[in-house]
């Protein structure tokens, strides 16, 4: 034999009809906070200091990608000579 019962109804409604507590105040206090703090963040955001810590040693980063990038074409000329 087997029963199948639907129910229909809000989630609201669910939790009251098994019993857990209501904790929408508590998620809305929590993605409050949440906000603020990422608002906060990104206040305090220097754009300056961001770039330096993107790259590594700041401008030396920056050279050795240049020195790279130019013995690279440098290479690829070379190559077509032969």
């Amino acid at each position: 034999m087997k029963i199948t019962v639907d129910i229909d109804c809000t989630p609201e409604e669910a939790r009251q009809l098994m019993g857990l507590p209501d904790v929408t105040d508590m998620q809305q206090e929590i993605a409050d906070e949440m906000k603020q703090r990422i608002l906060s963040g990104l206040e305090e955001m220097d754009p300056q200091a961001m770039l330096r810590s993107w790259g590594p040693a700041g401008g030396e980063g920056w050279e050795q990608f240049q020195k790279m990038f130019w013995s690279g074409l440098a290479g690829a000329g070379q190559g077509d000579k032969d």
